[in-house]
């Protein structure tokens, strides 16, 4: 992944804030709270988004630690949000600048959230990412895992009821509507959830079940449900998912056109 100029974005952000607050004064408590009196990009999302999280019960002062530590010890992170958030801006026309996310749209928040909670997992301090995890959840209504593993660049469309499993893999570029479930099919353990690559685009209520993979620049059709491995560049659709087509761009996540290509 390129590096980014994080203080770039960190830029941006404090000057749409100012000039939010200065159109809106009902925003100004809120934008002065968790982005002009903060010192980084990192403090600016810590004070955002543990104030979301604690209404459930969680210590603020405990969740700063936390997140803070996250993105001190591993500044990659800083970057894939940096990444994600030029994905909501290039792919969603709701979004037109970079302080929207940050400030109103609760799938960059829970994925930013998720990020913390992963770092935590690989640290072996399962208890709290699992704890945040369940935050998340309350708060966002998505429920990823925090062993799952998910690239930079992604876009959660409205978000709301996406779920992803513990062995789910998400590659970078991937674009995702409301209602996704990327789920197992039993009780059995091991590597039991879909493998997501690069380019991908998922349709509202699409549900795709077990170790399969949705191949490169692949289309899930709205409210399918997938079992079996989806090839690449294929658009699948229906319940149970069958090819219909072949996608006419090499990473459909990218146009975020739904309509399946025959």
């Amino acid at each position: 992944m390129p590096e980014i100029d994080v203080n770039r974005y960190w830029k941006e952000i404090r000057l749409r804030a100012e000039e939010m607050g200065a159109r809106e004064l009902a925003m100004k408590a809120l934008l002065e709270d968790a982005i002009l009196e903060r010192n980084s990009f990192a403090e600016c999302l810590t004070y955002r988004l543990t104030r979301k999280l604690i209404n459930h019960g969680a210590s603020v002062e405990a969740l700063h630690t936390v997140f803070l530590e996250a993105f001190d010890a591993e500044p990659i992170i800083l970057q894939q949000i940096a990444q994600d958030m030029d994905a909501v801006q290039e792919r969603d026309p709701a979004c037109p600048d970079l302080l929207t996310p940050l400030i109103y749209f609760k799938g960059f928040q829970s994925l930013v959230c998720y990020r913390v909670s992963h770092y935590l997992w690989k640290q072996g301090r399962r208890e709290i990412a699992l704890y945040l995890q369940s935050l998340i959840a309350e708060t966002f209504s998505v429920d990823i895992h925090p062993a799952a593993r998910i690239g930079s660049g992604i876009l959660l469309d409205h978000a709301t009821g996406f779920v992803a499993g513990e062995t789910t893999i998400i590659d970078d570029d991937v674009s995702i509507l409301h209602e996704v479930t990327l789920g197992g099919t039993g009780k059995e353990r091991g590597n039991r959830h879909p493998k997501v690559r690069s380019g991908v685009l998922l349709g509202a209520g699409a549900k795709i079940l077990g170790n399969v993979e949705i191949g490169v620049g692949a289309k899930v059709g709205a409210g399918s449900v997938v079992l079996h491995d989806v090839a690449p560049y294929t658009s699948v659709a229906g319940v149970p998912a069958k090819p219909v087509g072949k996608t006419h761009k090499a990473a459909p996540a990218l146009d975020m056109e739904h309509g399946i290509e025959e």
